[in-house]
């Protein structure tokens, strides 16, 4: 993901006040040891998730009414695409060690 220039404290702010109906359903749909990394060179936004089943939090192709709503109030500071879903680019692991 990306955030746009200038907004990480108002990022980090939206984030210390998520949800609690949010993190229920995060945590509904399987997903645990959620962390999202920035970079501030980029600009970037990295997140990590471990999901027990086939599907993360970021999925635009049954997304709940309250991801819905969250995405519409991230717009504003992150690159989006037309539904407000986060731009993401799916990364290949090429290591792993346990």
């Amino acid at each position: 993901m990306k955030l746009k220039p200038g907004l990480e404290k108002e990022y980090e702010k939206r984030h210390a006040a998520i949800w609690p109906e949010l993190v229920e359903m995060i945590h509904q749909q399987g997903v645990s040891n959620y962390s999202i990394y920035w970079d501030k060179d980029t600009n970037l936004l990295f997140a990590y998730q471990e999901c027990s089943g086939d599907t993360t939090s970021q999925e635009t192709d049954t997304v709940d009414p309250i991801t819905q709503r969250w995405w519409d109030m991230m717009a504003d500071i992150r690159e989006v695409n037309p539904d407000n879903s986060p731009v993401t680019v799916p990364l290949q692991e090429v290591f792993h060690l346990d």
